[in-house]
């Protein structure tokens, strides 16, 4: 191993959001100290060093920090990733910046669907898509995975049924799916680009985790399927998960379809959030060009770690079942053995470890 995956930092004093609330946690309920915050998704782990080193490069040479916009560099080293990693020849005529994707799928939500109609989501998914849909006046369409034993699949009878009604105009897709681990393989993908294609559904694929894939599992952007696909799909990535750069606030939205990509745009245009992070940009840059080596070890290190819980629970609280992690770094546990109710479930959480 070359990389450093066992330090912890100590993120208690640096404003981290997670670790500031459990401090708030124990101010007004007095919870134990110990408890490990697991509310947002970002890595207790270092920084790559050569993305440090980029970004200790770039303040030393360069003080100005004003509006900053992408450079060609940019575009190759993000194009270069794409084709390595996941066999996808893009365009840079085809990215729209973002703050986030979270931001991005709210846009969507906007530009994409009229107010009263319908977005397909696959529940349970990351609950930012139904917030994103709702909080826009448009209606989140729910649509259930069928579970066989912690395993999820697409129910594609129904489906097919919410995409055959003429009020849902869009389906909000999650590539891996967050929270229950899967990897969707390109049969499930070209049986689902078929059904939105004969009904004119475009696909907001959030591929947020698409660098996060745990051996024996491949995954495929959705825009590569087919032509057809691309013209009718959005593509949102962010080195952010990959890379634990969630505070740099930089995303690559991806819109092959020119016409889906100006309505995008001027959506993004007038929420005034088109402006990359320039710190973002640089971060960015250096973990798609040289980072490569850091995230493979960091993909070994997530398997390591998702055995080693496998194991705990099978043999300590077997009562807890572990969905099969194919993909992201969230297991999915379903702890409906145990015989706890939401309130109760929270309060054997946040006991203090033995």
């Amino acid at each position: 191993m070359i990389y450093d995956f066992k330090s912890l930092p100590d993120r208690s004093t640096s404003g981290s959001l997670k670790w500031d609330s459990v401090r708030q946690e124990q101010g007004k309920t007095g919870l134990a100290d110990g408890i490990v915050p697991l509310s947002l998704a970002d890595m207790e782990l270092k920084t790559a060093p050569e993305i440090i080193e980029a970004l200790s490069a770039f303040i030393k040479d360069d003080s100005v920090l004003g509006y900053t916009g992408p450079t060609p560099q940019y575009f190759s080293a993000l194009m270069d990733w794409m084709e390595r990693r996941h066999n996808w020849s893009m365009s840079p005529s085809w990215v729209h910046m973002s703050p986030g994707v979270v931001p991005a799928l709210y846009a969507s939500a906007k530009c994409f669907v009229k107010r009263g109609q319908g977005i397909i989501i696959f529940s349970p998914v990351y609950h930012p898509f139904k917030k994103s849909i709702e909080s826009s006046g448009r209606l989140a369409v729910e649509v259930d995975l069928l579970e066989d034993k912690g395993y999820y699949e697409i129910d594609w009878p129904a489906f097919e049924k919410a995409a055959q009604d003429k009020n849902n105009k869009a389906l909000m897709f999650c590539s891996p799916h967050n929270p229950v681990g899967r990897v969707w393989t390109k049969e499930e993908l070209k049986k689902l680009s078929e059904i939105c294609l004969e009904n004119d559904i475009p696909v907001l694929s959030d591929e947020i985790h698409h660098d996060l894939i745990m051996p024996g599992h491949k995954h495929t952007v959705y825009a590569t399927l087919s032509q057809a696909a691309a013209e009718n799909c959005v593509i949102y990535t962010a080195p952010s998960k990959s890379f634990n750069l969630a505070g740099l606030q930089t995303s690559n939205i991806i819109i092959p379809n020119p016409e889906l990509g100006e309505k995008f745009s001027n959506q993004m245009a007038a929420a005034s959030l088109r402006l990359p992070n320039a710190m973002g940009l640089v971060a960015c840059r250096a973990a798609y060009g040289e980072g490569e080596a850091w995230l493979e070890e960091l993909i070994l290190h997530i398997n390591r770690n998702k055995e080693l819980a496998e194991n705990f629970m099978s043999q300590y609280i077997p009562q807890i079942k572990i969905s099969p992690m194919q993909g992201t770094y969230l297991q999915w546990w379903d702890c409906r053995a145990l015989g706890m109710d939401y309130e109760k479930l929270g309060i054997f959480l946040k006991k203090k470890p033995c």
